[in-house]
């Protein structure tokens, strides 16, 4: 019987301990997932103010990137135009072509007039190519063949005459020159050497001459100079072409900007972006927080005048409670009663209730009888408390003329 017995008192150990160790895996699982539940929610939140601040922090970012890149624009923007408006044309060339007549007499060799031509100083027929007071170097370039008769001419003169729009002179100059001499010893071995390029046509036996004509000319505000005529005083000069040259001499700022572009570039436009860029946050400042500077000094003015007002109206109050206080003195009846004080809790006492129900009357130090009337009593009560609510009489009303003798000779039943 026992060992039938025994399987099942097992199955049932084995039971229980099953079912003791389900809910112990339960009760594990329900501890685990609430510890990671408030943790989830914790990385969650943090996940969701990291995002929050890296999108404002990406969004101030790209802000500051876009003004910094406006303003770098518009700093480049106005360096460039501040370049354009002051530095004038560097350099002005044009070609002269030289006309002269033919009606003369063709036995002659000569030319019948001196070969002259008109420049026009107009760019685009509307702009000047020269700036007022801005000073120039105008040259004339001469492209002349070592031909006999140039050589034979020697010397000649050219002559240039500067005009204002109304075709009057405003300067003349005249410049001389010719040929360099060269020996025929020198100019058979230049032809000997230089053969080849003499037979192929890339060189030729010429020579250019370079005249000048105005070192530091300077045109006029009131009087611009608008053109000039150029004339080769010579009837047997011969040449190929001619070139006027126009060059600005620089000077202080512009000698800076014209020999160093890079540098001065740089200066300008870090400048401008200085100078934009505090008047970019003086106005973010303005319209963020009202001012650079919160206005401290309107405050103080306010409360000043806050002050000033104030003590007006302690004044006035003041004065309004004298006049009342004088006018209750005035109407209050005078009644004179005798106190006997048989003792001093006694007279006390009857001080006191006296004091909160009607006239009392106070004898003086000398025998003779002083009055205390209720308008006064109450005057004296209620002084101090609408001293402390209103601050206006600091501390305590001062005593009126009108008071009895009490005020001044007190008796020992005042101490209480």
């Amino acid at each position: 019987m026992q060992e039938h017995s025994d399987p099942p008192q097992r199955q049932q150990s084995t039971g229980l301990r099953g079912g003791s160790a389900v809910p112990t895996k339960s009760s594990r699982s329900d501890t685990m997932g609430g510890a990671i539940g408030p943790l989830l929610h914790w990385v969650q939140d943090v996940a969701a103010v990291t995002f929050h601040k890296a999108r404002r922090t990406l969004f101030q970012a790209a802000v500051l990137f876009c003004t910094l890149s406006l303003l770098l624009w518009v700093s480049i923007f106005l360096y460039g135009s501040f370049y354009y408006s002051f530095m004038p044309t560097v350099s002005f060339s044009t070609p002269v072509h030289f006309y002269y007549t033919s009606d003369c007499d063709a036995a002659e060799s000569g030319l019948c007039s001196y070969p002259t031509a008109n420049i026009s100083f107009m760019k685009n027929d509307r702009d000047q190519v020269m700036a007022n007071g801005q000073p120039y170097r105008v040259s004339l370039e001469l492209e002349i063949p070592e031909s006999p008769v140039n050589e034979q001419l020697g010397m000649f003169m050219i002559k240039m005459s500067c005009y204002t729009k109304g075709g009057t002179t405003v300067s003349s100059v005249g410049r001389s020159t010719m040929l360099h001499y060269r020996s025929g010893l020198l100019q058979t071995l230049s032809t000997l050497f230089f053969s080849p390029l003499l037979l192929t046509g890339m060189a030729e036996q010429k020579q250019l001459i370079e005249v000048e004509l105005y070192q530091d000319y300077k045109t006029n505000a009131y009087q611009p100079t608008v053109g000039a005529v150029i004339e080769v005083q010579s009837r047997r000069v011969q040449m190929y072409s001619a070139q006027l040259r126009i060059h600005a001499y620089f000077t202080g700022v512009r000698y800076l900007l014209y020999n160093f572009p890079l540098t001065s570039a740089v200066i300008g436009v870090a400048t401008n972006f200085a100078f934009l860029s505090v008047i970019a946050l003086f106005g973010y400042l303005q319209f963020m927080w009202g001012g650079l500077w919160p206005p401290d000094q309107v405050r103080v003015r306010v409360m000043m005048g806050d002050n000033t007002r104030i003590q007006k109206r302690r004044e006035e109050a003041r004065k309004r409670m004298e006049r009342e206080n004088s006018q209750k003195e005035l109407n209050a009846p005078a009644v004179i009663g005798s106190i006997s004080g048989a003792d001093d809790h006694q007279g006390n006492g009857t001080v006191a209730e006296s004091s909160a129900e009607g006239p009392a009357v106070v004898p003086d130090a000398s025998g003779a009888p002083a009055t205390h009337t209720e308008g006064e009593e109450s005057h004296d009560s209620e002084g101090p408390e609408e001293t402390d609510g209103s601050n206006v009489l600091n501390g305590s009303l001062q005593s009126q003329p009108g008071e009895t003798a009490v005020r001044h000779r007190p008796g020992p039943w005042m101490s209480l």
